[in-house]
């Protein structure tokens, strides 16, 4: 991510902005069929804290988004959404003992190549770039390659103390990515996300993928969304708020004037960002 580029974890929005632009059965590829159950919302996993002690965060709560730059703690919002790789755990504990939740930032669609566990994503899940440099998009079909990959990513982020995981690149399939992926192949592959980080008794949010939002809602404790005031899709998003469930939202290029009085009306969490994702912020 650098100094005015897109932010990391536009998902779809990529490709517009760019032009480059709780075990699941280990019996094979992508192609094989979904574990009974997988629509759920799911339990708490064999390690995991049952549901009804998962965070859940209620819509309208505010909100930090930062990925770049020096991590500024002082920002007075009850929730915290930041890299689970460039951040340990006692920043997750000094965040904690302040009275925030936090959220552990991840991709789970895309291979990083500057991510310490790089080498381990074998070239044959690697497809096109996703318009980032260092970035490509997976396989996600190939969960026998990449469920204990995540599973070691989610599991990083209990260890270092994180509330929640925000796992990006989750729509892969409306993308370019290189493999014939298909809405089926997203659904299967996003059920699995979660279910990983509820077995690991953490709240984990939907990123962007706005058409399965009704097919989702229930499998995930959150929505995290760009630009969709820009778009025009912010309804899209009221099955997570008439759940419960907060929608965690973010603009770049519309000043607040234009889309707060509707962020309100929906109860969306609202933010105005640069595209960097640093500690600059505008809520409404």
């Amino acid at each position: 991510m650098g100094d005015g580029t897109p932010a990391r974890g536009a998902g779809r929005r990529k490709a517009l902005l760019v032009p480059l632009l709780p075990l699941l059965l280990l019996i094979g590829c992508a192609t094989g069929t979904e574990p009974s159950g997988a629509g759920a919302a799911g339990g708490g996993g064999a390690t995991g804290k049952p549901p009804a002690e998962r965070w859940q965060p209620e819509p309208g709560v505010d909100w930090q988004w930062q990925l770049s730059g020096r991590l500024d703690t002082d920002v007075d919002v009850p929730v915290y959404d930041i890299d689970g790789f460039d951040q340990d755990a006692e920043t997750v504990a000094r965040l904690h003992r302040e009275g925030r939740k936090v959220i552990c930032y991840l991709s789970t669609g895309a291979w990083e190549d500057f991510r310490p566990d790089a080498e381990e994503f074998p070239a044959s899940v690697r497809g096109r770039s996703n318009g980032w440099e260092g970035e490509w998009w997976l396989d996600i079909r190939r969960t026998d390659v990449l469920e204990p990959l995540m599973e070691a990513r989610i599991e990083m982020c209990a260890r270092k103390g994180f509330d929640a995981v925000e796992p990006d690149n989750m729509d892969g399939y409306l993308n370019d990515t290189g493999f014939p992926l298909t809405a089926a192949d997203q659904l299967r592959y996003n059920r699995l996300i979660a279910r990983i980080a509820h077995g690991h008794g953490m709240a984990v949010g939907l990123k962007n993928d706005l058409p399965q939002i009704p097919e989702l809602v229930g499998d995930f404790d959150f929505a995290v969304n760009e630009q969709c005031a820009q778009y025009g899709e912010c309804a899209e998003l009221t099955p997570f708020i008439e759940a419960g469930k907060a929608v965690f939202h973010a603009e770049y290029e519309l000043p607040v004037s234009d889309f707060c009085a509707e962020s309100r009306r929906l109860e969306l969490s609202s933010l105005l960002k640069k595209y960097e994702l640093g500690v600059w912020r505008r809520t409404c």
